[in-house]
């Protein structure tokens, strides 16, 4: 029998993964709900190709165009999901893939109406876990982190005991500027923040991996998702980007998670199960062993100067709604360097600023206990970083 498999992001890196897994096996699946933001070929290509029961269009002027292109066609166009929730139906795997704060109230309705949320957008989890796990459990859906780091943490603690965990260390490549001067940092473009040197990922993840922010974030959110002490969680720079985290016990073992540097294989462990051939789903189809072991593998311990981000690290739990703050105001700097607002070396400044606000601690202590609410802090942030850039731009 068919699964009914739904992409929260669908034209992106991991949606555009998953999707080629599932060419790999299409007669297993049938897919129900896609979503995804403007890239209108793709979305075209996309509802030829696959053949969605609904697919919803986020940018209001491309789905106009959507929508005109197929209003003859069998399949169900929207711009979003309010009032129009009933145009849902259930799914066997969900995978949640918009970046930024934008896909949590996506994620959060269509955890309503799936069997297993496969989570790639950290951001739900930073901004919305209460409310994530809540829903989840009332609606007896599993939650898979699927990025690889967490995705390696999640299998290393199966059948293990939490409390013998000493220490959980998260691997960062360094991204593109990891031997630049640190002089010459002021002067990096976009173009260049965002040719990762291991990984094919979005602008703004690739943005996050070059300042570090997304090993920041993947640490609130190790937190949040496996309930582990903050203190207990550390972040170390592995250039090769071959083991994804490692887990340091008690009694003096450690273990890690060795593999290549794809999402594809985390992304099919957790939709076909472990006892897959991955040679299945990765190409070219050879045997891989040659070219993927016997390196060597490098641990580095972070460098503050490089990565100031990282100072940050005492802060991010300082209340229950700092880590809001964070992600909302770095989605900001990150879209005005894209677009050439801010320079490379200053994320560190306005995120200190934002977190010594004097409105900052009124924010920051709030316990949202909706979405709405959890908005509202986001739109402080956001306001307040602005605020912050525009003046020194005056």
């Amino acid at each position: 029998m068919k699964k009914n498999i739904s992409i929260l992001g669908s034209t992106g890196s991991i949606g555009l993964n998953v999707l080629n897994l599932i060419n790999e096996k299409r007669s297993l699946f049938r897919i129900n709900i896609l979503a995804a933001n403007k890239n209108y070929k793709l979305i075209c290509d996309q509802i030829v190709k696959y053949k969605p029961k609904v697919f919803i269009v986020s940018d209001y002027k491309i789905f106009e165009k959507v929508k005109k292109k197929f209003n003859k066609r069998n399949i169900i166009i929207i711009n979003n999901l309010e009032n129009q929730k009933n145009y849902l139906n259930k799914s066997d795997i969900t995978v949640a893939a918009i970046p930024g704060i934008a896909g949590l109230r996506p994620t959060i309705e269509l955890i309503k109406k799936s069997k297993r949320i496969l989570i790639a957008n950290k951001e739900s989890v930073i901004c919305g876990w209460n409310l994530i796990k809540s829903i989840a459990y009332k609606n007896n859906t599993k939650i898979i982190p699927i990025d690889s780091e967490h995705f390696s943490i999640m299998k290393l603690l199966e059948k293990q005991n939490i409390n013998n965990v000493k220490k959980i260390y998260l691997t960062a490549s360094g991204g593109p500027f990891l031997n630049y001067k640190i002089n010459k940092l002021k002067r990096v473009n976009p173009q260049q923040a965002i040719k990762h040197p291991k990984w094919r990922m979005g602008k703004k993840i690739s943005i996050d991996s070059a300042t570090l922010m997304n090993k920041m974030l993947e640490l609130i959110e190790a937190h949040k998702l496996f309930s582990i002490d903050f203190k207990k969680i550390d972040i170390v720079i592995h250039p090769e980007s071959l083991v994804h985290a490692i887990i340091e016990f008690k009694n003096g073992l450690f273990k890690f998670i060795y593999h290549e540097t794809t999402m594809l294989i985390p992304l099919a462990n957790a939709i076909f199960g472990q006892d897959i051939d991955i040679n299945d789903y990765l190409k070219p189809k050879t045997n891989r062993s040659n070219s993927v072991f016997f390196k060597n593998l490098n641990f580095l311990k972070v460098d503050k100067k490089r990565f100031p981000i990282i100072k940050l690290k005492n802060r991010i739990n300082e209340h229950i709604s700092t880590p809001i703050i964070i992600n909302a105001a770095n989605e900001i700097l990150v879209d005005q360097y894209l677009k050439e607002k801010i320079s490379f070396n200053t994320f560190y400044k306005y995120l200190t600023q934002v977190l010594n606000d004097r409105n900052y601690k009124k924010y920051a202590i709030k316990e949202p206990k909706n979405i709405d609410q959890i908005f509202q802090v986001d739109k402080w942030s956001r306001s307040t970083v602005y605020k912050k850039i525009n003046y020194k731009n005056a």
